[in-house]
């Protein structure tokens, strides 16, 4: 295959949807078939497989039991509490209708809701699965998240029960969930009638929460052997709940449909991450988090693959802890985010080559833009290919990507996220007259309606949000906002994304990407990580300052090792990006303040160099390297 049959794919799928599209849904199983591909009749909205029944829950488990029932499902491996352990399809059907049962017992029915805020234990894949079974409506909320916004997300799901844990463990410390669920109990008006406690060994006790615990073990004991049918639900009818992490005031609940969620996901498997049914999959990341619900629970189990669920640190026990997973279940398709392999980094390089990862085809990154560093360090420690991608909680899927039907032989760039997934009708919008801009000029990166299969279909209970919040920044009503600057190459189509279009710095009229800057930054063969932002100036507007994690910290500890350091710095971004970019200061930081999905805070580090409050810091992974940043030199006025 060449680039020709790329485009010739991609085209068939923006000018013949339908055709398209009741192809890939070949891929699941339907239980009644959809009646309609597509109907568009009230844009933006777009429902998918129209009239058609199936169900998550039989796609991803039940299907399989005829073909490879003996086959790993699951392979969970917690370097936290030493756990691990292997279930195949019969096995993981059998603990999924065990939860079920479970659930059905507490009236769990079709359309109700389920918060389930666990930390990464395979109980919590149980209740996902559970929970679209029963037809029900799942809202994962990531394990530890702050009471006050689980209380937010309880309040806006409205949910019948929840499921939870006696504790998390992160980094060897033991997160009790009683106080974090007892007080989100206390601030919630609409908490569940149940909560489900799932206890595991760990210092932690977690009696009747809020005086409506259950331990799942009694449950468990009570209706282990049970079946369950599953509900057989309309394609369009919501599968989950997904609420955007950072918000403020009421979260935004991203809805997922069923029909449309199974399509996409399963040929995204084929088409998207070149894999096959057997192989095993790696994805390094929380079911907490869009990637976790896509690419550790539904896709590769929609494909009948085994999928790695692992719980723990990318460097704990040691940084080959990932390596060491590769070899021993033979990973051919790993995923995870270009912040987890620059940690890796930072790390003795002996690592990477410790252990043999032969059997590993792609290491695919995406959760943020990919430096070209980065990207060139991993594929030539590994020899591996490296693959970017670049998609939103919103899609569920990825919208750009390096690896598509017709891109297998053509050559990796480092930097780029690719080009436009099947189904995705990427444009470059110019921010400020909304229209389309050519090849090689910035523009927001949009989607033109009707977004594909697996995208969101609303904001939980809020139509008009919807519309308001993607669809209202251009002209053209059925242009999709991403919020993204992106930039299109004249000479082969490829993509670059360079970040949020509001991670822009204004010097002297002069408008910078912080990615230009930070990627410039991390070239530095001394520089682990880089955070650039724009602070206000009297006389420029903003001015950069650039937060340095350096490979060798003990140079920083002296004068003249932090300031040769420093005027190295400048001087790359002179090189590579222009005296204009030039950093006023750079200041040198242990680690840099990111959420637990890894997305930098730009802004709260923008805030404390300012002056002012780094607003909701609910998502941040380690308060302490706020701390660090507080630490760094004055703070400008």
């Amino acid at each position: 295959m060449s680039i020709q049959d790329y485009r010739a794919f991609h085209r068939r799928s923006i000018e013949d949807k339908e055709g398209f599209w009741a192809e890939q849904a070949r891929m699941i199983y339907w239980h009644k078939d959809f009646e309609r591909v597509l109907d568009f009749s009230r844009p933006p909205f777009a429902k998918w497989f129209l009239g058609g029944e199936t169900n998550l829950c039989h796609n991803a488990v039940d299907r399989h039991l005829e073909d490879r029932a003996e086959q790993n499902a699951l392979v969970y491996v917690s370097t936290e509490t030493g756990e691990q352990k292997s279930y195949t399809y019969r096995e993981l059907y059998g603990e999924v209708n065990t939860f079920a049962a479970s659930l059905k017992e507490l009236g769990v029915g079709r359309g109700d809701r389920v918060v389930i805020y666990m930390p990464m234990m395979v109980e919590a894949i149980f209740a996902m699965l559970a929970c679209v079974r029963l037809g029900a409506i799942h809202s994962v909320v990531f394990g530890g998240f702050a009471a006050e916004n689980l209380a937010k997300r309880i309040d806006d799901a409205k949910p019948k029960v929840m499921v939870t844990a006696n504790a998390g463990v992160r980094g060897g410390r033991v997160i009790p969930y009683r106080p974090l669920v007892d007080e989100a109990m206390e601030a919630t008006g609409h908490p569940p009638e149940t909560v489900v406690i799932c206890r595991r060994e760990v210092d932690a006790e977690m009696p009747q929460a809020a005086g409506r615990g259950m331990d799942y073990a009694d449950l468990r004991r009570k209706h282990e052997g049970e079946e369950v049918p599953v509900e057989w639900v309309e394609s369009s009818e919501p599968s989950y709940i997904l609420y955007t992490s950072g918000t403020t005031g009421t979260p935004k609940g991203v809805q997922r449909d069923t029909g449309g969620h199974a399509v996409a996901l399963t040929s995204s498997m084929k088409h998207v991450f070149a894999s096959n049914p057997g192989e095993t999959m790696f994805t390094a990341s929380d079911i907490g988090w869009v990637v976790g619900h896509s690419y550790i629970v539904y896709a590769p189990l929609m494909y009948g693959m085994a999928s790695i669920v692992y719980e723990g640190l990318p460097i704990r026990p040691d940084p080959g802890i990932w390596w060491r997973i590769v070899q021993d279940h033979g990973v051919n398709i790993m995923f995870t985010s270009p912040t987890a392999i620059r940690a890796l980094r930072r790390q003795d390089p002996e690592y990477m080559t410790k252990y043999d990862t032969s059997t590993l085809r792609n290491l695919f990154l995406a959760g943020e833009p990919l430096d070209e560093p980065t990207s060139r360090w991993a594929a030539e420690s590994l020899g591996t290919s490296v693959r970017d991608n670049y998609w939103q909680t919103e899609t569920g899927w990825p919208i750009l990507s390096s690896m598509l039907p017709g891109l297998e032989d053509e050559p990796v760039v480092a930097g780029s996220a690719g080009y436009p997934v099947y189904g995705y009708d990427v444009r470059l919008m110019h921010e400020v007259t909304g229209e389309e801009v050519p090849a090689g000029e910035r523009g927001i990166v949009a989607i033109k309606a009707p977004l594909p299969p697996g995208c969101m279909s609303t904001i939980w209970g809020d139509d008009e949000r919807f519309v308001q919040t993607y669809f209202s920044d251009f002209p053209d009503p059925e242009m999709y906002s991403t919020f993204d600057w992106g930039v299109k190459d004249e000479r082969d189509g490829r993509y670059y994304i360079m970040g949020r279009s509001d991670d822009v710095i204004n010097v002297s009229g002069h408008r910078l990407g912080t990615r230009e800057i930070e990627e410039a930054i991390s070239d530095h063969p001394e520089v682990a990580e880089a955070a650039a932002v724009g602070v206000k100036d009297e006389y420029k507007g903003q001015v950069v300052l650039a937060y340095v994690v350096p490979k060798d910290g003990g140079k920083v500890e002296t004068d003249a090792g932090r300031a040769e350091l420093e005027q190295s710095v400048k001087d790359i971004v002179d090189r590579k990006v222009g005296a204009i970019a030039r950093p006023a200061s750079v200041y040198f930081v242990e680690a840099l303040p990111k959420t637990r999905s890894g997305k930098l805070l730009r802004r709260s580090i923008q805030a404390l160099a300012e002056s002012r409050d780094p607003g909701d810091l609910s998502t941040l992974e380690d308060p302490g390297t706020l701390d660090s940043v507080r630490a760094t030199g004055p703070v400008r006025k």
